[in-house]
Formats: structure tokens, sequence, C-alpha cells
């Protein structure tokens, strides 16, 4: 079954060459997982992260990128609840990083949502911010009834800013507001199988496509079988239906039959869970489906009209009660 960090371990390791990419990853996750804080006067960049290879990676692009060193530690497990991240990422003195990744305005504060030159770029670069926020903030849940891939935002601008990325990568995402959580989710199967794949977790979209396709056959081959379970439940109630008012008929009319009607409904009888085919076949001499049903039909008719004259119950008189309920 595909996960979260199996998806994430596959990103972590995705190589990325061009310097835009780079940048708008690493940008996406500092916006996402962390945020600007000041100590003794100065504005500190920080950053939660669930794993060390998202770590690892992090401080790569600020090194190798900005030529800034940034400290990790491990967060204390009693500050940490189960699915929550683990390590954190400092740059102690960041107001130039900030600046320079534009996550900082000119009055020193930070955005709102994500830097405006991210989310203008090429398609490369938008679908780096989507790996830099699955990286950060990201949550996969496997084909099924609620499957989805989500991304929880710390404001409705970051939330707006990753729909409208989605939206020029061709691919369907919806902002919406659960539980005080600005999240982005996209439901669609096929929809997550792209990101995946413009994320760059080839592997985890060739798994997730595969699972999907499972899951499709197997709703495919369930209402097929409900459709037949349907069809037997039509074919039962009307089977019953039949014997029914062909036994009314011939209590209704005894002697006054018709030689050849009589021998049609006593067909009926006979074969009761037989199709109108079957029992033409079983006739002597075989005869076609539409003649048992014609002569059938007619045996009911005389029936009914024998019943109306005489003031008594006709052939549905004979209906069980709990037919409409089987």
């Amino acid at each position: 079954m595909l996960s979260t960090p199996e998806v994430k371990s596959e990103l972590v390791r995705f190589q990325v060459q061009r310097t835009g990419e780079r940048v708008a990853e690493v940008a996406t996750v500092l916006r996402l997982a962390g945020g600007l804080h000041t100590i003794s006067g100065r504005i500190a960049l920080e950053a939660e992260l669930h794993t060390p290879q998202i770590v690892q990676r992090v401080r790569k692009d600020l090194a190798e990128l900005y030529g800034v060193r940034s400290d990790a530690k491990q967060l204390p497990p009693s500050s940490t609840r189960p699915g929550a991240p683990q390590f954190l990422v400092r740059v102690i003195d960041g107001e130039t990083l900030a600046r320079q990744l534009g996550l900082l305005d000119q009055r020193r504060r930070q955005i709102r949502g994500l830097p405006n030159r991210l989310t203008t770029g090429a398609q490369p670069e938008l679908a780096a911010i989507w790996r830099g926020a699955f990286l950060a903030r990201g949550t996969l849940t496997a084909p099924g009834r609620s499957s989805s891939l989500e991304i929880v935002c710390p404001s409705n601008e970051v939330a707006m800013a990753l729909v409208g990325a989605a939206s020029r990568l061709g691919i369907e995402a919806k902002s919406r507001e659960i539980r005080g959580q600005n999240k982005v989710i996209i439901r669609d199967g096929e929809a997550i199988g792209a990101m995946l794949g413009a994320m760059g977790a080839v592997k985890a979209r060739e798994s997730w496509d595969e699972l999907r396709r499972a899951r499709e056959t197997r709703a495919t081959a369930n209402r097929l079988v409900n459709f037949d379970d349907a069809n037997l439940r039509r074919s039962a109630q009307a089977s019953v239906a039949a014997c029914a008012r062909v036994e009314r008929a011939l209590e209704i009319l005894g002697d006054d039959i018709p030689e050849h009607l009589r021998y049609a409904g006593e067909l009926r009888l006979k074969h009761r869970e037989a199709s109108l085919d079957d029992l033409g076949a079983r006739a002597e001499p075989v005869l076609t489906k539409d003649a048992v049903a014609g002569r059938i039909r007619r045996l009911l008719a005389m029936a009914d009209k024998e019943a109306a004259a005489k003031g008594i119950p006709g052939t549905e008189a004979n209906l069980p009660e709990e037919l409409d309920s089987m």
C-alpha cells in the first residue's frame, strides 16, 4: 500500500539541476514548514521537518545556493505528537536569506502567501513548489473511497497560491478550511497520479495508478455482481407473480378453458423457474417464447374478465403480500 513516507522518500532523492527549481522548492519548504522569529533583535528563520533526509536536503540547498550555514536538532519527544515534525532547522541571522527567498517584504514582515516570482515561473518551478509543499506538509491517502493528496498550509493565501500553481500545471486542486486548518486537496485519482508524476515521484505514480486501476476493476466487478443480483431478484419476483396469477386463473375458469391456454398455464406451473424460452422448448410441439407469453396473457385476461362478471377477485388476488420486498 502506497504511503506518505514512501512518496517523501522518493521525492527527497529527486535530483534537481536547475537553480530556479531548487530555489522554488526550498523557499516553499521553509514557508510551509516554518516561519520568521525575532531572537535577540535578529530575524531567525526556522522550519520543522519530518525526516533527517529532508533536513539534509534543505541544509544542502541553503549552503550551496546561498552560502548559508544552518543548525539542525531533533525536537524533544515530549513536544511532538505522532505524525508531527521531529526536527528543527534554524538560520539564526536569517533576514538576508529571507529577503533573497522572497519570504520577507520591505517592511520586514513575513509574506502572506508564496513569493510571486515563484508562482509565476515556468512549469518546472511550479512542480518544484508542489514538491517542496509535499515534503513540508503533504499527505497521501491511498486509493479508496476517500483517496486524496493534501497539503496543510499556514494561511489561505499560501493555499490559493498552491491552487494556482496546480492549475498552471493542468491539475485541479481545491482550497478548503477544515477544522481551522487551510488545506489544498486533490481528490480525483487521475489528477493525484498526474501531480505525483509532476513532482518527480515516478515510482509512486506507477504504484498509485496500479492501485487505482485495481480498485476500479473491483468496483466494476461489484457493480456487475449487484446488477446480476438485481436481475435475479426481478426474475424471481416475475416468476412468483406469474405463477400466482396462473393458479388463480385456472381456479376461476375451472373446466371452461380452451385446451391450448390450459396447457400453457400448466406448463408455467410445472416449470416455475424456467424462462419463456425454456417453456417454449419444453412444450410439445415446441413453441416460441412469444407464443407461450401470448397464451398465458390470454389465459389471465380471460380469467380476469370472468372474475369481473362474477364479482369475485381476479388473478392478482393470489399475489403474495411480501412480493415487493423480495
